[in-house]
C-alpha cells in the first residue's frame, strides 16, 4: 500500500514506515499528524484510486525532527566586467515518519 501526498508544492510516494524530508512544518518533534493532501492511493498492486474515490483518505505521520540541508553555493560570475558574487543557502526541512494510510 502506498499514497501520494503533496506538502510544501512538492509530491511525495510515501508508504507506511517511510521517513521523508518535506519543507518546514510549525509542528513540534514528537508530535502526530495528518497531511491532508492525499492525491492517489494504491491500496493494492496494479489498483489505483484517485479524485472523489479518496476524499477520505488520510496520511498520519509522526514528526521526527527539524533540521537544515546541506550548504548549496550560488556562484554569480560576468565574464570581462570584474563581478563575482558568491552566496550560500542551506533549506529548511522537517522529517517525518508515515505511520499508517487510511483509504
Amino acid at each position: 500500500m502506498y499514497a501520494v501526498i503533496e506538502t510544501g508544492g512538492k509530491q511525495y510516494r510515501v508508504a507506511p514506515g517511510d521517513v521523508i524530508r518535506v519543507e518546514s512544518m510549525e509542528s513540534e518533534p514528537g508530535a502526530q499528524g495528518a497531511l491532508e493532501r492525499v492525491l492517489a492511493v494504491s491500496p493494492e498492486d496494479g489498483v489505483i484510486l484517485t479524485g472523489d474515490k479518496i476524499a477520505q483518505a488520510k496520511v498520519e505521520g509522526t514528526i521526527l525532527n527539524h533540521g537544515r540541508g546541506r550548504k548549496v553555493i550560488v556562484f554569480h560570475y560576468k565574464r570581462k566586467k570584474q563581478y563575482k558574487k558568491t552566496q550560500g543557502h542551506r533549506q529548511n526541512y522537517t522529517e517525518i515518519r508515515v505511520d499508517n494510510i487510511t483509504v
